[in-house]
């Protein structure tokens, strides 16, 4: 179950550089739920801009929570403003209300999480310091994104994005880990999206279905891929490693069946965090090793490439 709960669980500028000078950071304040950080390449004119959203969980702007540190997304946003493109990357909402002890976290919903990608995206399309706003989305962040997306941006990218809602990606996944239990996963789903609540009496799955997280997870259980994604007319990118072992090659094969103008990539040996895996030797490193761990080249060239055209 390790992986299920991973799943689960004014502006004034300030400008440095970075040891290799090719690109300046600045702190920006969006909203009052959006904090951080925009990199630019230095000497880019009107340089295209991606915005990066984080998986699920308390995820911040690297993509690290309290239970894990891999700093993904700051490593793929140094990449990809090191090929001259400008990113922007936020706390999710979460993040930022545990931050400012804000006693309504636990009243989160999805939709909160899509208005603050909408307001970013909105915010920088209003900015002339950009020729074009790009949209990426890590796991639960593409589907965010994909929403996000139809109010603008130029292009949308799913990284290891589910093409499942998901109540049938965590069934699916717990049918994988521990056979027979998906079953009574499926029953608490079923009864949670006919009723709006459900009662688990299974300690493995009480977590999933505590009172806290049930408006949360049935807003998410609205929102389909395969149904939103050919909305977009706009250019997208699927990409998906073949060693994830929490979204499968299978869920980015659904995505690009609904989408086949799509342009589709499977990386060899990439896991859902998007590094070089080989026998789960990623597992085996220290927290602080696997957070120097490299985002896979392949990656960033290929997103670079594509918002580049």
């Amino acid at each position: 179950m390790k992986n299920l709960l991973t799943f689960l669980l004014v502006t004034i500028p300030l400008v440095c550089f970075s040891q290799d000078k090719s690109y300046t950071s600045e702190e920006i304040k969006v909203s009052k739920y959006v904090d951080g950080t925009l990199l630019v390449p230095i000497n880019a004119e009107k340089p295209k801009l991606v915005i990066i959203l984080a998986g699920s969980g308390p995820t911040d702007r690297n993509g690290n929570s309290m239970m894990a540190k891999s700093n993904t997304l700051k490593l793929l946003a140094e990449g990809l403003s090191a090929q001259g493109i400008a990113t922007f990357r936020y706390d999710k909402r979460s993040v930022k209300m545990l931050k400012d002890r804000n006693p309504n976290v636990d009243h989160i919903k999805f939709d909160d999480f899509i208005e603050d990608a909408t307001t970013t995206l909105d915010y920088f399309k209003k900015s002339t310091d950009f020729s074009e706003v790009y949209i990426a989305g890590h796991s639960q962040g593409s589907l965010i994104g994909m929403i996000a997306a139809k109010e603008g941006a130029d292009g949308f990218i799913s990284i290891a994005g589910a093409g499942q809602t998901i109540d049938k990606v965590i069934i699916n996944q717990i049918g994988m880990q521990q056979p027979g239990l998906d079953k009574m996963a499926a029953a608490s789903f079923k009864e949670l999206r006919e009723q709006g609540s459900t009662t688990s009496k299974h300690p493995l799955l009480a977590s999933m279905f505590t009172k806290q997280v049930q408006p949360f997870m049935l807003n998410w259980m609205q929102y389909n891929p395969v149904t939103i994604l050919p909305e977009l007319a706009i250019p997208v990118l699927i990409v998906n490693g073949k060693e994830d072992l929490q979204v499968s090659v299978s869920e980015a094969e659904l995505l690009f069946s609904v989408k086949p103008d799509a342009q589709y990539l499977l990386i060899d040996d990439m896991d859902h965090s998007l590094k070089y895996t080989s026998n789960n030797n990623n597992e085996q490193k220290t927290a602080q090793e696997f957070a120097s761990v490299p985002v896979m080249p392949e990656l960033i060239d290929s997103i670079a490439t594509f918002v580049k055209k």
